[in-house]
Parts: structure tokens; C-alpha cells; sequence
């Protein structure tokens, strides 16, 4: 966990100052604000760098791998690193930390802006995955929009469990029943 994130868990969102979260991380307030526009900012870069790492991980799969195994796998990847991929119940510090992501206004807005900054990189390994142009064809755009959604509606979800479940097969359901309404392209 971020010391922005872990600082906010503790204090409160409104108790936490750039130069709080600075001297936790052991930079100074200038060094932070290289890095981050915000505390807001600081406090969703691990979302920041789950979307980032699923855009590499799409890269990076086979290219003889079916497109949507392909993609299924590259949004999990991160995920299922960050929560875990067994049975057992998420730790509480982990369920906390997302939930105020998702719950909080300012960070709620933040994590949007991240996810529709990333759209664009996502539809891009989308098309070079499926040989289109994505300033001329809807089709990457589309399915990036459309599978960042069910992965906030899989996590979303999993933050609503009760009992607690694991993360990584919600999400591989949300994406299989995307996947089944919007197969890849044929030409």
C-alpha cells in the first residue's frame, strides 16, 4: 500500500497534506510535486499503475493467443497481483483502501481520470493486437471503454461481497461476458 493511500486510511482524507505524505515516502515536498499534481494523484497511482501494467501486459501476450484470452489475461494480470489469486478473503487493509478509492468523491474522480486517460493507450494495444486503425475504426476504442467499465463493475462487485470472495474470478466472469458480445473482428 502507497504511503499516500495508508496515510489516508489512517487520518482521513481530509487529514492528509502533500507534506504528510512527503515525509512518509522520505522525499521532500518538491521531489513529491515532480511526481504528483495532487495528494488525490498520489493516493490513486497504484490504480494508475494497474492500468498501465494491463496495457503492457496486453503487449506483451503471445500473438497467436485468441484476442479476448489475450485481453482477459492483461486485465487481470494486475489485479490478481495486487489482491491475490486464491480463495481466501482479501485482507482488510486491502478491502479499505479500494473501497475509499471508489467511495470518495475526489478520489472516485481522480481513478475516472485515470481510467479515460488510459482508454486511449488501451485502444491502442487493442488495435495493434487486432490490426486496426484506431483513429479510423470504433472497434479498439470501443472495447477499451467497454472492458475498463466491467472491470469497475467486477471490482465494484467484489467490494459489495458478502461473504468476501476472490477478486480474479469476478473479473475473468465480467470480461468472459463481455468477451460473448463483442468477439474480435474478422477480415
Amino acid at each position: 500500500m502507497t504511503a499516500a493511500l495508508r496515510l489516508a486510511l489512517e487520518r482521513g482524507l481530509d487529514n492528509v497534506r502533500v507534506e504528510d505524505i512527503a515525509a512518509e515516502a522520505g522525499v521532500s515536498p518538491r521531489t513529491y510535486n515532480n511526481y504528483f499534481s495532487s495528494k488525490y494523484e498520489a493516493i490513486t497511482a497504484r490504480h494508475t499503475d494497474r492500468v498501465r501494467a494491463s496495457v503492457a501486459a496486453l503487449r506483451a501476450r503471445p500473438a497467436g493467443e485468441p484476442f479476448w484470452d489475450a485481453l482477459t489475461e492483461a486485465m487481470v494480470q494486475p489485479w490478481a497481483r495486487h489482491a491475490g489469486t486464491t480463495d481466501q478473503a482479501p485482507p482488510p487493509e486491502l478491502l479499505a483502501g479500494i473501497r475509499m478509492l471508489s467511495e470518495e468523491p475526489a478520489l472516485r474522480a481522480e481513478s475516472l481520470k485515470v481510467a479515460f486517460a488510459a482508454d486511449g493507450e488501451l485502444a491502442a494495444a487493442i488495435a495493434e493486437r487486432v490490426g486496426a486503425d484506431p483513429a479510423r475504426d470504433l472497434y479498439p476504442s470501443l472495447v477499451a471503454v467497454t472492458v475498463t467499465a466491467a472491470v469497475q463493475a467486477g471490482v465494484a462487485h467484489w467490494l459489495r461481497a458478502d461473504p468476501p470472495v476472490p477478486l480474479v474470478p469476478v473479473l475473468r466472469d465480467c470480461l468472459r461476458a463481455l468477451a460473448t458480445g463483442l468477439p474480435a473482428p474478422t477480415e
